[in-house]
């Protein structure tokens, strides 16, 4: 994450802090004004949500077991197998 108190920054801001925008990188100034921060734009809000909701960004973890599996799972444990 770029992070910049300089007056000069790319953004014009003039102060503050300063990142990158998560989606397009485009430098974004992290003010209580800019209501899609981290993001620049609803755009690229709306771009990573969807992302998210595809499946596309994920957590990594163990796979998900449906109730089946859960079900015949904890058949196996109480029989001792």
């Amino acid at each position: 994450m770029t992070r910049s108190n300089d007056p000069s920054n790319a953004n014009g801001a003039g102060k503050g802090l300063t990142v990158p925008c998560p989606q397009c990188q485009q430098p974004v100034a992290w003010t209580t004004e800019n209501a899609y921060r981290p993001f620049c734009s609803k755009r690229c809000k709306l771009i990573d949500l969807g992302a998210w909701a595809d499946g596309s960004h994920r957590i990594p973890g163990e796979p998900h077991m449906d109730e089946t599996e859960l079900d015949e799972l904890i058949d196996r444990l109480e029989r001792g197998e």
